[in-house]
């Protein structure tokens, strides 16, 4: 059922790499030679970064950005854009990681830390994956009943069997599942772009609210609660995970000017993958502003709500079968990823490796419970804050993730040559001292509420 796998000293780790990330698909890839063409070798990187972006625009991002419009019109749109913007950074370190060290973070972690250490990160990880993986859950739920009327109990026990899809795509190839998740992301944007076109918003308050950041954010409680949700959606903690070992699915020359080149294409790969999910999240808020806010519905958060009243309000048939089909097309996107991201945390920490079926299990199991219980006892109208609340939980653990992985990428020791620049440093741990710092504000504000 489950293996150890033998563990030696390495320079600069207490440990050797041992098994590869993702073992049965590492280095599986063929990348063209350092002489093809610039779109050859693009097209050849391509891919990992759309796995990561899908986690930037899962239904929890749906969630946070429909509450966020509908409340708050365009104000937060500055958040999205900021959230991305660390995305990118973020995501950039953990290419770096894991093509130069050849290790994902989770297990770049246990090889620096103490045991005890590392088995606490594992805790968080895990407690993050299954908060977006709850998100998924609720949103593939949520889809299915809008489409085909399945009652929410039922639909969120019919996502439990994902895993037999899952299983396939594995046996088929890597390739496979990324042109998949590619092919839905591709449904998404084109939905949410048709969605904008109905909406007719205002594009000097989109202006506006992407270009001038409010100090409202900071000064409302509900607004920073909100806020600090899409962060928690946009930045996801396991997508660093993730992206450091996926990108060791392309067989690239394990020499300095191969790791530069893949280094290269695969930030490029993420930077426009994320992009796009730039735009699906702006577009989730910049729909709920110009449909729910203009109209006076500015307590429009569930996105059953959100489902009902688009066609209504837009006059145009057929808005809400296309916004609860990306909803669908979100919530199995983000199945996918969360499968690969659940398997690389419990080897990378834990040093063992499960049956992918046995993983996926226990995984959606966790996530299953909770949703469960929630759609049970208080109906469709409690996914909405359960929704929400996942999010913020995994902006409660991103500092968990963010802290060692700047770390790591600016030691010398570790990275060599690749080791971070000075303003890389710099800014990182800015971002990385940002986040911590806008945490620890939510739990004082938090606090504050429940105490009055």
């Amino acid at each position: 059922m489950a293996t150890n796998i033998a563990e030696t000293p390495e320079q600069g780790w207490r440990y050797s790499g041992g098994r590869p990330s993702l073992a049965e698909v590492h280095s599986t890839l063929t990348v063209p030679h350092r002489s093809a063409s610039f779109w050859r070798k693009l097209i050849a990187f391509a891919g990992p970064g759309f796995l990561v972006a899908v986690g930037y625009m899962d239904p929890g991002n749906w969630a946070t950005d429909l509450a966020g419009g509908s409340k708050y019109n365009y104000t937060l749109l500055s958040v999205i854009m900021l959230s991305n913007l660390m995305a990118i950074l973020l995501q950039s370190l953990a290419i770096k990681l894991g093509v130069v060290t050849g290790r994902d973070l989770a297990q770049a972690c246990r090889d620096h830390f103490s045991k005890p250490a590392s088995f606490g990160l594992w805790v968080l990880c895990e407690i993050a994956i299954a908060a977006c993986d709850l998100a998924e859950v609720i949103g593939s739920a949520i889809a299915l009943n809008l489409l085909f009327g399945i009652p929410m109990t039922w639909g969120v026990c019919l996502t439990a069997l994902d895993v037999l899809i899952i299983l396939f795509l594995q046996q088929k190839g890597f390739r496979l599942i990324e042109a998949l998740v590619i092919t839905l992301i591709g449904t998404i944007g084109v939905c949410f772009g048709l969605e904008i076109l109905f909406s007719k918003p205002s594009f000097l308050g989109i202006a506006h609210g992407f270009l001038v950041p409010s100090t409202q954010i900071i000064t409302d409680p509900g607004m920073l609660y909100i806020a600090i949700g899409i962060l928690g959606a946009t930045v996801m903690p396991h997508n660093l995970y993730l992206h450091s070992a996926v990108v060791q699915t392309r067989n690239f020359e394990r020499t300095t000017a191969g790791k530069r080149e893949a280094i290269r294409y695969s930030t490029i790969d993420s930077t426009v993958a994320l992009s796009l999910a730039l735009f699906v999240n702006a577009a989730i808020l910049i729909v709920a502003a110009a449909t729910f806010y203009r109209n006076g519905y500015t307590g429009v958060a569930e996105i059953q709500d959100a489902y009902k009243l688009l066609t209504p309000l837009l006059g145009v048939t057929g808005a809400s079968t296309m916004f609860a089909l990306a909803l669908l097309a979100s919530g199995q996107n983000s199945t996918l990823t969360g499968t690969l991201a659940g398997q690389i945390v419990m080897e990378g920490f834990l040093n063992i490796r499960l049956r992918p079926w046995l993983r996926r299990l226990i995984t959606r199991a966790i996530a299953i419970i909770p949703a469960v219980i929630v759609t049970v006892l208080y109906g469709a109208s409690g996914t909405a804050k359960l929704l929400i609340l996942s999010q913020v939980i995994l902006s409660l653990q991103l500092s968990f993730a963010v802290f060692p992985l700047v770390m790591f990428t600016s030691d010398k020791l570790k990275m060599g040559e690749f080791v971070n620049p000075q303003w890389i440093k710099v800014l990182s741990w800015i971002v990385a001292i940002f986040i911590a710092v806008l945490n620890a504000w939510l739990l004082v504000q938090t606090f504050s509420e429940w105490l009055k």
